[in-house]
């Protein structure tokens, strides 16, 4: 199940700085994580949904470079939206 507009405006406004910043690092980030956390959900139920566990692997992979671009540019940043969004890296 997709992301609702709502739901994506909340998560915005949550991480990013204002909800009409949609393109923020911090923000994009946020989204990605939502969606992986809602396949990951899925793929619990559906264990061999194997095109769906490619598509995950490619956001993880997507998440991974925005996060290694926030840490170069913003490190007290980077530190704080991954105490926020639980993510250990």
């Amino acid at each position: 199940m997709p992301l609702t507009k709502e739901k994506k405006q909340d998560v915005i406004t949550q991480y990013g700085a204002k909800s009409s910043n949609t393109g923020s690092i911090e923000g994009q980030i946020a989204l990605l994580t939502e969606r992986m956390n809602q396949i990951a959900s899925h793929l619990q139920t559906n264990k061999k949904d194997f095109s769906t566990h490619r598509g995950l692997m490619q956001l993880v992979g997507k998440r991974k470079r925005l996060l290694n671009y926030l840490q170069k540019q913003d490190l007290t940043g980077y530190r704080q939206l991954i105490e926020k969004l639980g993510i250990r890296k």
